[in-house]
């Protein structure tokens, strides 16, 4: 199986505090600020990872993993990182957050994919910087692939099928689907019993959580291939339809207010709160 994982490079969102906006409100100032891998798509790559292995002998492929980001030379670092913890490639397409939107990303993967052609495509659910979760229903739009969101369970079926369990209000949501398709990833997915591939005895259970690379596999990581593509070559040129207008922080929190009793908590409710 070969499986095309979409990283971003985000700001360490543990970090929010030191989000800082200028007075003109048109951005975001992002001194100072550290850079890390979009937690999501750091469970997709674990996903893409078990999906082509044999649990009980990890550093041994089964199948190839593909790494994809569309940002600066400085991403490159979240790249290696990715080659480091068992990808055996990677791409970079040179842009920058400015000249992106969630629509520009989804075509400038598709044109990825048309080359890759991988049997899927796995990714975080949403990256944590906008929120946006667009990206991998408007690449799976554009492919005309099936896709799976917010998968919490994935194991691939003998026949060559992979059976996804998708978080949902209810509970959990099974579907089938027959690659090549899409997934985006939820938090559940990095459970020690969420991924098998078909070579992974169901016996096996994972580590909690995402895989990291030891120091031998950092540095052979240096080695792995790392192409470089510009935005046209993937995009034909397109820009961005979707912008942001103007940044702002969230108003502070007043105060508290201590009432007496219960009789006054009910009229300020009413009265102040407009809750009633």
């Amino acid at each position: 199986m070969k499986i095309l994982v979409a990283l971003k490079r985000v700001a360490d969102p543990d970090n929010a505090n030191k989000v800082k906006i200028p007075a003109s409100g048109d951005k975001v100032e992002t001194a100072g600020l550290e850079w890390k891998l979009n937690p999501f798509d750091d469970y997709a790559l674990e996903a893409a990872l078990r999906l082509t292995e044999n649990g009980k002998n990890p550093k041994a492929r089964v199948g190839e993993v593909v790494v994809v980001t569309l940002g600066p030379k400085e991403c490159e670092t979240q790249l290696r990182s990715a080659l480091a913890t068992g990808a055996d490639r990677a791409i970079r397409v040179e842009a920058t957050d400015e000249a992106l939107d969630g629509r520009l990303v989804a075509h400038a993967l598709r044109a990825i994919v048309a080359e890759e052609k991988p049997d899927l495509v796995v990714m975080g659910k949403q990256a944590v910087d906008g929120d946006n979760n667009q990206v991998g229903q408007a690449l799976a739009e554009l492919l005309d692939w099936p896709m799976a969101t917010f998968a919490a369970t994935i194991e691939e079926e003998a026949a060559g099928s992979v059976l996804v369990g998708r978080e949902v209000d209810g509970g959990v949501c099974t579907l089938r689907l027959k690659p090549p398709a899409v997934i985006t990833v939820d938090l559940r997915i990095v459970a020690p019993a969420s991924v098998y591939s078909k070579h992974t005895d169901k016996a096996h259970k994972y580590a909690d959580g995402v895989r990291f690379a030891a120091l031998p596999a950092i540095m052979a990581a240096k080695k792995k291939p790392l192409a470089v593509k510009t935005l046209a070559e993937v995009t034909g040129g397109a820009t961005p339809t979707a912008s942001y207008a103007k940044f702002e922080l969230p108003p502070a929190r007043k105060a508290g207010i201590k009432v007496k009793d219960v009789a006054e908590l009910v009229q300020r409710l009413a009265t102040e709160a407009k809750v009633l």
